[in-house]
């Protein structure tokens, strides 16, 4: 069975400025495997969140490859990426972008009604998905009316219902507390026993600690630790 999700082959990001340009990521290689949980650590504005996005396929590098499922998408077209997304890949932001008009449950089964399903068969898969962040009792809740650990955890709900790959999460605990964080590390290693991958970027360096491997990203270029 092929375990590759995504492979970076030679990967450079370069942002023009009007005094000098920054050569955020240089020629960076990077294999993602089903199972794997990784972390991405760097100082602020390193470009942990550019990796991401191109990761993602949200972001074009300036030079380089990104295979998903080994097949070079750099060149695809937008909605050859935005369907491979649909297929395989979810992100999860520090601001979790829940849409405080509608419920958790809403929020969750968005994601499948825009993919086609019924709104019947969403609603069953949001409800199933809720229930494993144990959120079954707060399903008909506003944002607004959900503590952040909570909404964090109908951020993840919506990034697991497409049944993704890859899960990437930006920052994913910065603004929780201690004890809410690990709650969330909790679900990412349920995650990893179902065999899908997460790359989570994290300047905390117990959740990282934790990680199958860390990645370090220092002027530019990436270092992977082994723990």
């Amino acid at each position: 069975m092929n375990k590759e999700i995504i492979k970076l082959s030679k990967i450079s990001k370069k942002f023009v400025g009007a005094n000098k340009d920054i050569n955020v990521l240089k020629n960076i290689n990077l294999k993602i495997n089903k199972g794997e949980l990784i972390s991405l650590s760097g100082p602020s504005g390193s470009g942990k969140s550019t990796l991401l996005h191109i990761i993602a396929l949200l972001d074009q590098p300036t030079s380089g490859e990104v295979f998903f499922r080994k097949k070079s998408l750099t060149k695809s077209s937008d909605d050859e990426k935005d369907l491979a997304r649909r297929k395989g890949i979810s992100i999860i932001y520090q601001q979790n972008n829940l849409l405080n008009d509608f419920t958790a449950l809403e929020n969750v089964l968005i994601p499948l009604v825009n993919n086609g399903f019924s709104l019947e068969e969403s609603t069953k898969k949001a409800n199933k998905i809720l229930s494993l962040v144990n959120l079954s009792r707060r399903i008909n809740h506003f944002p607004s009316e959900l503590s952040g650990g909570e909404q964090q955890r109908v951020a993840v709900a919506r990034a697991l219902i497409t049944e993704p790959d890859l899960i990437l999460a930006d920052e994913p605990t910065g603004s929780l507390d201690r004890k809410t964080a690990n709650e969330i590390f909790s679900l990412f290693l349920k995650l990893k026993s179902k065999n899908r991958a997460i790359l989570y970027a994290t300047h905390n360096r117990e959740l990282s600690n934790r990680a199958d491997y860390k990645l370090n990203i220092l002027d530019g270029n990436i270092t992977r630790k082994n723990e």
